[in-house]
């Protein structure tokens, strides 16, 4: 599995590729559990009030979350080229630049704490 984190504003985004072979996400709206790689991560945007608050970029915001919709791709690059695309939108529906955006990707073994 693949973790791919975006760092921006003050606060860090982690989602998740899942790789072939690994047993991907099984709930509704799970795709096609055929696909060898499947991004899973959190959408999240500004709202004037309820949600969440946060600090991103020395402001506090508060956060609405959407459930993760998982997406399955045919290749690891297609999967973290959209993982990294996802990253950036959501950082800079909190306003933050993509290019204050850093992006990292570490490679995890399923279960490990």
């Amino acid at each position: 599995m693949l973790l791919v984190r975006g760092h921006g504003g003050g606060t860090t985004l982690t989602g998740t590729i899942f790789e072939r072979g690994e047993d991907a996400p099984s709930y509704k709206g799970a795709p096609d559990e055929d696909a060898p790689y499947v991004w899973v991560c959190d959408e999240f945007y500004e709202v004037e009030s309820g949600g969440s608050e946060t600090t991103i970029d020395g402001r506090t915001i508060n956060v609405a979350f959407d459930s993760p919709m998982p997406r399955g791709f045919d290749t690891r690059d297609q999967a973290l080229a959209a993982a990294k695309e996802h990253v950036r939108t959501q950082f800079a529906r909190v306003g933050v630049a993509a290019d204050d955006v850093r992006i990292e990707v570490v490679k995890s073994e399923p279960g490990a704490a």
